[in-house]
């Protein structure tokens, strides 16, 4: 596969300031809700689970579409504690489903329930 190019890399919202990790990924399968609205406005209730998570947000992947930068609701199921995020990332399909980057809107290291969070996760305080 050919790499992207520039033009094509920002119109999939994948800033080249993106591409540097602020925090370790962790390949944990955790079950969450999200919700939002899909690319033709109206609302959408998805269950499905992490592929990979770090301090910062999640790789996930979902059915519904949706567009690199704007904002859903992720719950974790587990927890029942929830954040609004913002799709920073979008992949490829598979099996229906398009593989997306999300960030928490506010960092929240303690999120996922890590019992032993790499060092990185570690966010500063002001």
């Amino acid at each position: 596969m050919a790499p992207l190019t520039k033009e094509q890399d920002e119109k999939r919202g994948l800033g080249l300031e993106s591409r540097r990790r602020r925090s370790m990924r962790v390949l944990l399968s955790i079950p969450i809700e999200v919700t939002g609205q899909n690319a033709d406005g109206n609302d959408f209730k998805e269950d499905t689970r992490t592929l990979v998570v770090n301090a910062h947000g999640a790789l996930i992947a979902l059915a519904a579409a949706v567009a690199a930068g704007q904002n859903i609701n992720l719950t974790n199921r587990t927890t029942r504690d929830s954040r609004e995020c913002r799709i920073v990332y979008l992949g490829n399909a598979n099996a229906g489903k398009m593989q997306m980057g999300i960030e928490f809107v506010e960092p929240s290291a303690t999120f996922w329930r890590v019992d032993f969070p790499p060092d990185d996760w570690v966010v500063p305080e002001n």
